[in-house]
């Protein structure tokens, strides 16, 4: 597959590739197969939902594709370079440059606000406080935020926190944006409006892959992956 440039939002391409994947964890007779032989393809401009019941892989699938897990079996391409070669200096800026990452628990820093929270990863990645600035205020004003900027996560709802992390996740432009459980901590119509700028930002050509318990979301999805003992089934 020829190398592409993660910058370029352009729809139905490529953006991560699994073929033969599989991962065990533990050793001799306690070891187990968390995902066995997954063949799976994450495409620019389409809102993906990783569906199971619980302990049939989500969590470790979604952490291969954001290259936090090494799969035991199996090749793993991001944007076209072949993550599962990387050793484990050059794995953080794939991470920081193509992946984004919302979690369940929001996992802000709880000493910074809202808008200092989502400048971090412009400081990180050596832009000028300035532009880093002005960037987190334009992605959470997208984010319905607008006078939050200075509040504290203590202070915000759970929809608010949960904003504000997309809209951190959003910071470097990945291509990829990984969400877990991202709407388990919040109420029905939270979590519906949670869900709809994730796909929201699907559709501007983002890969968004989203595991989630709720069959209520399903009507959002462009595509729906289930997995069953590790397998990807029908």
């Amino acid at each position: 597959m020829p190398r592409m440039a993660c910058k370029m939002p352009e729809n139905d391409h490529v953006m991560a590739s699994l073929k033969g994947v599989s991962k065990r964890y533990g050793q001799g007779h306690t070891a187990f197969w968390a995902l066995r032989d997954v063949d799976l393809e994450v495409r620019s401009g389409e809102f993906t939902l990783l569906m199971g019941p619980s302990g049939s892989g989500k969590t470790t699938l979604l952490s291969i594709v954001g290259c936090l897990l090494a799969p035991t079996e199996g090749t793993v391409e991001i944007c076209g370079e072949r993550a599962d070669r990387l050793d484990e200096r050059s794995l953080p800026r794939v991470r920081r440059e193509k992946i984004g990452f919302v979690f369940q628990s929001f996992n802000l820093l709880g000493s910074l606000n809202a808008l200092e929270n989502v400048e971090v990863p412009f400081l990180i990645c050596g832009r000028k406080r300035a532009l880093a600035r002005g960037k987190a205020q334009e992605l959470l004003e997208a984010m319905g935020l607008r006078g939050k900027e200075g509040q504290l996560p203590e202070d915000l709802s759970g929809g608010e926190k949960q904003r504000v992390a997309i809209a951190r996740a959003l910071a470097t432009e990945p291509r990829i944006v990984l969400a877990d459980e991202p709407t388990a901590a919040l109420d029905t119509r939270t979590g519906h409006q949670i869900m709809e700028l994730l796909r929201e930002r699907a559709h501007r050509g983002v890969a968004v892959m989203v595991v989630t318990h709720d069959v209520r979301l399903e009507t959002l999805a462009d595509r729906v992956v289930r997995l069953e003992d590790g397998r990807i089934v029908p």
